[in-house]
């Protein structure tokens, strides 16, 4: 699709704007998708591990629910009153300019995002590939393999329309949810046929006797928790495209939070009663131990299905919301304008999903070439995730303070108690993603400074755009007579 030829920064959008076509369990379905991953097929094991303790562990996924929603309640704020594709990209460039904003754009398309989808897409295809194995002539490229057809298979059914990927979505969402009801269901069989550890195998306190509650222990557990609830904030890109959005954007994400809190809360209870406290803190791989019990030697497979369900659901749900903030960018800078098409028959920043699908081809060749030093860069990015996270979140005293005229159909309660709790814990996601970052390396180089190559590479290209827009607007400014 060619660009419009105004040359006005907003000129792009003239194709298309984004309309209000998604319904209450559309945005509840993605929100969910994007939530449950393959982390709760593994994260219990380590939060039982470091709570140590069977009140303190389930304590941890009660907290991690609560903060979510709370997080939650700010970004309804933000999303409600002003609503936009762009979602945290919008926020920030509202409240500290286009710059910070950019870099955030940035940040996502040339890792967070594309990296997230990238490795997702091999988290699918290792387990795919256990399944039905794709290797060519001896050597392992199943995973590759899936890994390249998924991206392309689900960028293509986003790209034909906004219709297609969220019907996609609903469809992986409830093969999800079915697959974590399976779990409950199967300790549930354990438990009825006596075949199930006691529950009673908790291990003893601490000799120090310090409550479980204000250990190191606890506040790591923490992060593991609020990383398996990562994700509900995306919610923030479809505020423009959700029905209703003044009402539908608070429902969405506060039932979305309610039924993964559940979720998790019911599953954490399948593997405490099927395999006791004491198998939950041991296991290394704890769903597919509670499986072994119950189904035998099936149980791998059933279990790479669900992980290779639960990313296709992640994978899909990344794609529709991350182009969107390519599209936000596209639409501010005359440069990348092109990105800032929408397409108003499909309903997608078509330009926008070419992008991130041909750079999350390329970095899966990049993590096929390097190995699992790909995965390790995609995680040590996680302090550039919690910075912007961070800024998001301060955005919300700062547009109140500055823009306090535009209407807020929805305001966060108790404030500013609520938003400073939210801050509080983006601070301390930072501090410890930094601490475990900085004691990390990779390739010989420490960890610490991946988020410096991602970020400088964008100030660069920052100072190139900025020049490059000023020439621009000098050019086509008429002569003074």
């Amino acid at each position: 699709m060619s660009p419009a030829s105004d040359n006005r920064p907003t000129a792009s959008n003239e194709a298309g704007k984004p309309r209000r076509i998604l319904r209450l369990h559309q945005a509840v379905t993605l929100i969910v998708g994007l939530v449950i991953g393959a982390g709760i097929f593994k994260t219990p094991a380590v939060v039982a591990n470091l709570t140590g303790e069977t009140g303190a562990m389930f304590s941890a996924w009660i907290l991690g629910g609560l903060v979510s929603l709370v997080g939650a309640l700010c970004y309804a704020e933000l999303a409600c009153a002003y609503p936009d594709a762009g979602g945290d990209y919008h926020f920030l460039q509202k409240a500290y300019g286009r710059s910070v904003s950019f870099l955030f754009g940035w940040a996502r398309l040339s890792v967070i995002t594309t990296g997230s989808i990238a490795l997702l897409a091999f988290v699918f295809g290792d387990y795919m590939n256990r399944i039905v194995p794709l290797d060519i002539a001896g050597i392992v490229s199943g995973p590759f393999l899936y890994a390249i057809a998924v991206i392309l298979v689900l960028s293509w059914l986003n790209i034909r329309n906004i219709r297609t990927g969220m019907t996609t979505q609903s469809l992986f969402t409830g093969l999800q949810v079915l697959c974590l009801v399976l779990i409950v269901a199967t300790a549930l069989y354990l438990l009825a046929s006596g075949t199930s550890e006691p529950v009673t195998h908790t291990p003893p306190v601490e000799p120090s006797g310090t409550s479980p509650f204000f250990s190191a222990n606890f506040g790591l557990a923490m992060v593991f928790v609020l990383l398996t609830f990562g994700g509900w904030n995306e919610a923030a890109y479809i505020s423009a495209e959700i029905r209703d959005g003044h009402r539908n954007m608070v429902r969405a994400l506060v039932f979305s939070i309610a039924i993964i809190t559940a979720l998790y809360l019911l599953v954490t209870w399948a593997y405490w009663q099927g395999l006791g406290f004491a198998g939950m803190a041991a296991s290394a791989a704890i769903a597919a131990d509670l499986m072994q019990m119950a189904f035998g030697g099936t149980a791998r497979k059933i279990i790479s299905l669900m992980v290779a369900i639960s990313t296709l659901t992640s994978i899909n749900a990344t794609i529709i919301v991350g182009a969107r903030t390519s599209y936000a960018m596209g639409r501010d800078w005359h440069v990348l304008r092109k990105l800032g098409v929408w397409d108003a028959r499909r309903d997608t920043p078509v330009n926008a999903l070419y992008i991130q699908c041909l750079a999350s081809l390329a970095l899966v060749i990049l993590g096929t070439l390097i190995g699992s030093g790909f995965k390790s860069m995609v995680e040590f990015t996680a302090p550039v995730f919690w910075l912007f996270f961070l800024l998001s979140g301060i955005s919300l005293f700062v547009l109140r303070m500055r823009d306090p005229h535009t209407p807020r159909p929805f305001r966060v309660p108790f404030y500013p108690v609520l938003p400073l709790i939210f801050c509080l814990t983006c601070c301390y996601m930072l501090w410890s993603s930094l601490s475990y970052v900085y004691d990390q390396s990779l390739g010989g180089i420490n960890a610490a400074w991946i988020g410096v190559a991602v970020l400088l590479p964008g100030l660069v290209f920052l100072w190139i755009i900025n020049r490059m827009d000023t020439d621009k607007n000098q050019t086509e400014t008429p002569a003074d007579t």
